[in-house]
């Protein structure tokens, strides 16, 4: 016998001792770790041979925007309302007016656009919050007004079921208030 064929029949058996739950422990069981029931080794076989389920994330940003005389600037804190951690995401920032070109942004931010800037959180942990970041720009003129979107723009790979909290429109006069989200 080849050794391709033999490799190839190696993966057919582990396959099959995966997909049945047959092999030591195999039985009826019920949870117990010892069967291919509910819980049992057959399952926790199946898991490690497809790999992890995706985690499950609720970012939710907040903060708050101020425009005085043409200064624009926000703050903004990532929460992770959990049941997974994450590594790292990234936020984006939509402003609905031009920005003069070459501003600078914080060491986490980085320009998409001309009026599109997307910065990282960093490492969340489960119900745990990022660091705070704070934005500041001079808008192209004084506008009267200036509305930020401010939307998750990669959440590390996981999935996030409530996504009202991370999506947010918020429209900033120009008086020098905070606007929060």
């Amino acid at each position: 016998m080849g050794v391709m064929r033999k490799a190839l029949l190696v993966v057919v058996s582990a396959a099959t001792v995966v997909m049945t739950g047959a092999g030591p422990g195999a039985g009826a069981g019920t949870g117990s770790g010892t069967g291919t029931g509910v819980g049992g080794e057959g399952e926790r076989r199946a898991f490690r041979a497809y790999g992890p389920v995706e985690p499950e994330a609720d970012l939710a940003h907040h903060g708050h925007v101020s425009l005085r005389s043409g200064e624009l600037t926000l703050r903004l804190q990532t929460e992770n309302h959990g049941p997974s951690g994450l590594t790292d995401a990234t936020v984006r920032l939509d402003f609905s007016v031009p920005l003069p070109p070459g501003q600078p942004l914080p060491p986490a931010c980085l320009w998409s656009g001309d009026r599109v800037a997307l910065c990282r959180t960093g490492h969340l942990r489960a119900g745990g919050r990022g660091p705070e970041t704070t934005v500041g720009l001079r808008t192209d003129g004084r506008p009267d007004e200036v509305v930020v979107r401010i939307d998750t723009a990669w959440n590390g790979g996981a999935s996030d079921r409530n996504s009202e909290n991370h999506q947010h429109r918020v429209p900033a006069p120009d008086t020098g208030d905070k606007y929060v989200f």
